[in-house]
């Protein structure tokens, strides 16, 4: 076991600062730490959780400033060593995002290489990507049909992305009619490896946020994580809102 002293006694349910609701985790999956971890949650490094996931090391994440002993802080684990768990394990949160979208590009077979190729190359690390449903014959611009792309970066590096994108369009490898971008987003993700054997995830997170009139900007998934991409004023209040619709205050 590898035990790691920080700032704070434990994995919390959420950011306390923004819920005081938020409770210490007894135990937490690899899978769901590493979640966690790259999806705004500033406990643990991703790649101290990789190589702990890799070599079957128990993490044990304690306080520096109080005693500690054998039932102190979060232990990060193998979920088989987890006997009963929420469907959600965790709220995250990542405050300075932005979403770029470029509008009427051609829908034709490389066109998402053309667009993400240089933006790799670019040093520009791509998040959220959501891409429209064709349109036939918009115009004579456009040989083909035509669809939209909208993809999210963290938003220190837009600018890159926007450079990237132009040199792009002037070098003629695609072509689109306007690209617009948002800095004024944020992510808030829901986390928990209950998500494989439970249906309506998803619906109840859209609907917790539905009724507290927060519009969704764009939607990802993976087997145990749902993001959605909000205009930054919501973001405290969404993160309050989940953390309390999926009853993480509560133990067991």
């Amino acid at each position: 076991r590898c035990d790691i002293y920080t700032d704070v006694d434990g994995v919390y349910t959420t950011d306390p600062r923004i819920t005081s609701k938020a409770r210490k985790l007894d135990k937490i999956s690899y899978e769901e730490m590493l979640e966690l971890a790259s999806l705004g949650a500033k406990v643990l490094q991703t790649r101290s959780v990789e190589l702990a996931m890799r070599y079957k090391v128990r993490l044990r994440v304690l306080s520096s400033f109080d005693e500690t002993d054998e039932t102190s802080g979060t232990l990060v684990c193998d979920e088989e060593e987890i006997m009963e768990s929420k469907v959600v394990s965790g709220v995250a949160h990542s405050r300075d995002e932005a979403k770029v979208t470029l509008f009427t590009i051609d829908d034709r077979p490389g066109i998402a290489a053309a667009i993400f190729g240089p933006l790799a190359d670019a040093g520009v690390n791509v998040d959220m990507i959501v891409q429209n449903i064709s349109e036939k014959d918009y115009d004579e611009a456009h040989s083909g049909a035509v669809t939209d792309m909208t993809f999210s970066c963290p938003v220190d590096q837009v600018g890159r992305a926007k450079k990237a994108m132009e040199e792009a369009k002037a070098a003629g490898k695609i072509n689109y009619d306007e690209l617009i971008i948002d800095t004024d987003v944020s992510k808030v993700s829901v986390v928990g490896i209950g998500m494989r054997s439970h249906a309506g995830v998803a619906a109840k997170m859209f609907k917790a946020l539905s009724l507290e009139n927060i519009n969704i900007k764009v939607i990802t998934t993976s087997e145990i994580k749902i993001s959605v991409l909000i205009d930054r004023k919501y973001m405290e209040l969404a993160v309050q809102t989940l953390h309390d619709a999926f009853s993480l205050h509560e133990a067991g």
